[in-house]
């Protein structure tokens, strides 16, 4: 087996772990299954890729490539600007739809219902708008450059991976280190205590849709900057992100990274072993092996 498929499933595998943080905060704090978490990643990658087409409208000098990257200022600066405007979106969907949901005290089940619908209509309009064909953020050529053992990656590869290393602390950080992350904890284990206790739940419900829609827009556009950007690019991860998600353990930060380095690995390995049109059946056996051998996860709390 060709060596590469390690650093092939890392980089897809970071990317599926930042999905996975968003998914598992929202399950363990919200109570349900969001099948709308994908389509944030989608909008996200298409909100950077429409600010920075404008920005390289208005000066050509931000596209420019950064040393040995792709991409020019016009991506970083768009990508700021998104990661605000996904937190924002996300916002007003809880605003619309699931804060009254939970309002009127509507079961688990209708609020899953309404995420399935709700990713319909986002994958649906980010169609209409910027249609199915596929968009690129450059379409500039990178050379994979030797890192050892054989293995190989572009700097935008490498990248990805350091920016995903920092999400992951700066959120572990946020739930250990910050009054806002225990309350956070606090929610996860006892929504009507923590609320006795003084803790504001509707603010940690709106602290928890934001950073889980930022990293997602993260995750979108690091992984339409290394692929290309197309309005199904978070349908086609949500089953590896939820597999994560309950593989790292409902709440775990650091799991939801793991598990999904675990499933990138896996996803890789099973590409070259069986083939690629095998791929995502690798993250539905992980996600069936886990719910009947260990449900709880490799973590299974909020840490």
């Amino acid at each position: 087996m060709n060596p590469q498929f390690l650093m092939d499933g890392l980089i897809a595998g970071a990317m599926i772990g930042l999905g996975a943080i968003g998914v598992t905060l929202t399950y363990s704090i919200l109570r349900f299954a969001n099948f709308a978490h994908g389509e944030l990643l989608s909008w996200g990658a298409y909100l950077a890729l429409a600010v920075t087409s404008g920005l390289g409208l208005l000066s050509t000098t931000l596209t420019k490539p950064l040393g040995p990257f792709s991409f020019g200022w016009s991506l970083p600066l768009s990508a700021t600007l998104a990661i605000i405007l996904t937190g924002a979106l996300a916002l007003a969907i809880d605003a619309i739809l699931f804060g009254r949901l939970r309002a009127r005290g509507s079961a688990v089940i209708i609020l899953v219902m309404a995420s399935f619908g709700a990713s319909l209509a986002l994958r649906s309009l980010l169609e209409f708008i910027f249609t199915s064909k596929p968009a690129y953020y450059t379409k500039a050529l990178q050379i994979a450059v030797p890192i050892a053992g054989g293995l190989r990656a572009t700097p935008d590869q490498l990248l990805s991976l350091g920016i995903s290393l920092v999400a992951v602390i700066a959120i572990h950080l946020l739930m250990t280190r910050t009054d806002i992350g225990r309350s956070m904890r606090a929610v996860s284990e006892n929504p009507a205590l923590s609320g006795i206790a003084g803790v504001d739940v509707r603010r940690v419900i709106l602290v928890v849709w934001f950073v889980g829609a930022a990293l997602a827009c993260i995750a979108g556009i690091m992984t339409g900057l290394l692929v290309q950007i197309r309005p199904y690019l978070g349908h086609d991860l949500l089953l590896a992100l939820f597999a994560a998600a309950i593989l790292g353990g409902i709440g775990s930060v650091p799991g939801a990274m793991l598990a999904g380095l675990i499933v990138g690995l896996s996803e890789a390995a099973a590409v070259q072993l069986v083939g690629a049109e095998w791929r995502a059946a690798v993250s539905f056996v992980i996600l069936v092996a886990v719910l009947l051998l260990r449900p709880r996860g490799l973590f299974g709390r909020m840490a």
